[in-house]
C-alpha cells in the first residue's frame, strides 16, 4: 500500500501514471493490431469488427460500475487507514464480477446478432461483426474479475503489477492474432473469430497472472472467502459510486451507436474509416486519461483523510498536466495525421474518412481531458451522479441534432465531427462548474465544520470554499 495523503502530488500523479497509460496503450495498441490484420480480409470485415467493439462500451458501462465503486471506497477506507473495510469492499466486488461476467456471457450470446443487424451497413458486415462478438465474450467477461483487482490495487496507490500484467497478456494476444486470424504458420486463417478468439486467450491468461500475484505477493487487501457471502448493503455502497459511472460509458455506447447509425448510409468504408480514427483517437488520448486515472486515488485517500486542501490541489495540478499533454496530441493530429493512420488499410476511401476524422475531431482533446480530469475526481469524491448528468447533456445535444441532420438534403458526414465538438466543449464546461459546486458541498469535512463552530459563526476557511 502506498500512502497517497503525503508527499508531493505532482510526484505522486507524475509515478502513477506512466504505468496506467502503458497498461491501456497496450490494450488499445491489441486493439489497433486486430484492426491492422483483419483489414486484409476486406472493408465489411473491417467495419463489422469496430462496430462489433462499440458493444464493448456497454460492457465497460458495466465495468466501470465496479471499478469505481472498488476505487473509490477501497480509497477512502486506505485513507480512514480502516484495512477491514477496504478488505470487504474489495471481496464483495469480486463476488459482483463473477455475476457480471456471467450476464456478460448470456447477454452476447442472445443479443450479439440483433445489435449488429441494428447498426452495420450491410449483411457482410453483420455476419463479421457478429462472429467477432461471440468469440470476444469471454474476454469481457473475465475482464470484470481483472477489473476489479486492478482497481482495488490502484485504490491502494499500486498500479505497475496491473501494468505488467497487461502488457504481457498483450503481447500474448499480439502474437496469437495473425496466426488465429491468417492463418500464419498452420494454414488454418479463422477471420474474424480469430481476433476474438486471440483477445479472449490473452484475458484468460492475464486473469491468472494476476490472481497469482494477489495469492502469493498482495497483502494489503486479499481474497477472503469468508466476505464472499453476498452482502447486499456492501452491494449498496459499491453501486452507488458505481453505477452513475457506469452510466456514463452506456450514454458514449448510445453516443457512438448513433454515429454507426448516421454513417450507415455512406456504407461500411465510412464506417470502418470512423472505427479507424476512432481507435486511433484513444490511442493519443490515454496519457491524458492515465493522468486523470491517477488522480483519482489521490483524492479518495485525502477525501477518506480529511484533506479537502489536498483535494482541491490535486484536481488544478492533474487538470494542468492534463490540458499539456492533450495540446500536444492536438498538434501531433493536426500536423502528421499520416503518421498516426498509417497502414491500417489500403482502401483509399476508407483512409479519406480516417484522415477526415482526425483532423476535425482532434480539436475535442483538450475539452476532452478537462472531462476525464473531473470525472476522475468525481470518482474519488464518492459521488458520480454529476458524471452522469454532463454525460447526459453530451448524448442530447450530439444525438438528436445529428439523427436531425442526417435527414437533411446535401448532408455530410463531417457535419457529425463538427457537432461532436460542440457537444464535447459544453460537456467539459457543464463538468467543471460541476466539480466546483461538489467541492463547495463536500469538502467542508466534519473535523473542520467542528473547528470553525468552535472559532464561531465565522465560515470555514476560504481555501475549502473558494474554488481552485
Amino acid at each position: 500500500m502506498k500512502d497517497l495523503t503525503r508527499g508531493s502530488i505532482v510526484s505522486h500523479i507524475l509515478s502513477m501514471a506512466p504505468p496506467i497509460v502503458v497498461g491501456m496503450i497496450t490494450i488499445m495498441i491489441c486493439q489497433l493490431v486486430d484492426l491492422y490484420f483483419v483489414s486484409g480480409l476486406g472493408d465489411a470485415a473491417v467495419a463489422g469488427v469496430a462496430a462489433a467493439g462499440n458493444a464493448g462500451f456497454l460492457v465497460n458501462a458495466l465495468m466501470q460500475v465496479l471499478g469505481v465503486g472498488t476505487v473509490a471506497l477501497v480509497a477512502h477506507a486506505v485513507g480512514r487507514k480502516d484495512r477491514e473495510d477496504a478488505n470487504l469492499i474489495f471481496n464483495q466486488s469480486v463476488v459482483l464480477s463473477v455475476l457480471f461476467g456471467l450476464l456478460t456471457l448470456v447477454a452476447g450470446f442472445a443479443l450479439s446478432r440483433p445489435y449488429m443487424r441494428a447498426v452495420a451497413a450491410d449483411q457482410a458486415t453483420v455476419e463479421a461483426g457478429t462472429i467477432y462478438l461471440l468469440w470476444f465474450m469471454p474476454a469481457l467477461a473475465l475482464q470484470f474479475a481483472t477489473q476489479v483487482m486492478a482497481s482495488a490495487l490502484r485504490a491502494t496507490g499500486i498500479v505497475r503489477p496491473s501494468m505488467l500484467v497487461q502488457a504481457l497478456a498483450v503481447v500474448i494476444n499480439i502474437a496469437l492474432a495473425p496466426v488465429l486470424i491468417l492463418g500464419w504458420g498452420t494454414g488454418h486463417a479463422l477471420g474474424v473469430a480469430g481476433a476474438g478468439l486471440a483477445s479472449s486467450i490473452a484475458v484468460f491468461i492475464g486473469a491468472l497472472m494476476l490472481l497469482a500475484y494477489f495469492l502469493k505477493l498482495e497483502r494489503y487487501v486479499a481474497f477472503r472467502p469468508a466476505q464472499w457471502r453476498p452482502q447486499f448493503r456492501q452491494w449498496r455502497r459499491i453501486l452507488n459510486v458505481g453505477l452513475p459511472a457506469g452510466g456514463e460509458f452506456a450514454m458514449m455506447f448510445i453516443f457512438m451507436a448513433v454515429v454507426y447509425y448516421v454513417l450507415s448510409d455512406f456504407g461500411a468504408a465510412a464506417q470502418a474509416g470512423f472505427g479507424i480514427g476512432q481507435r486511433v483517437l484513444g490511442l493519443i488520448q490515454m496519457p491524458g486519461l492515465a493522468i486523470a486515472l491517477a488522480a483519482g486515488p489521490i483524492a479518495g485517500q485525502n477525501f477518506g483523510a480529511g484533506n479537502g486542501a489536498r483535494v482541491r490541489e490535486t484536481y488544478v495540478k492533474a487538470a494542468l498536466i492534463v490540458t499539456a499533454v492533450m495540446m500536444c496530441f492536438l498538434i501531433l493530429a493536426q500536423f502528421a495525421p499520416g503518421l498516426l493512420l498509417a497502414g491500417f488499410s489500403n482502401d483509399q476511401e476508407t483512409m479519406t474518412v480516417a484522415f477526415l476524422f482526425l483532423r476535425i475531431i482532434s480539436f475535442n482533446m483538450v475539452a476532452q481531458g478537462l472531462i476525464f480530469t473531473c470525472s476522475s475526481m468525481f470518482q474519488g469524491l464518492g459521488n458520480t451522479k454529476p458524471v452522469l448528468w454532463s454525460s447526459a447533456t453530451r448524448v442530447l445535444t450530439y444525438s438528436l441534432p445529428a439523427l436531425w441532420l442526417s435527414t437533411l438534403p446535401g448532408f455530410q458526414m463531417e457535419y457529425v465531427w463538427y457537432l461532436s465538438i460542440v457537444a464535447t466543449t459544453l460537456q467539459a464546461a457543464l463538468s467543471v462548474w460541476l466539480l466546483h459546486r461538489e467541492f463547495r458541498k463536500r469538502l467542508a469535512l466534519p473535523r473542520q465544520a467542528k473547528v470553525a463552530k468552535a472559532a464561531g459563526p465565522e465560515p470555514v476557511a476560504p481555501s475549502l470554499r473558494e474554488p481552485a
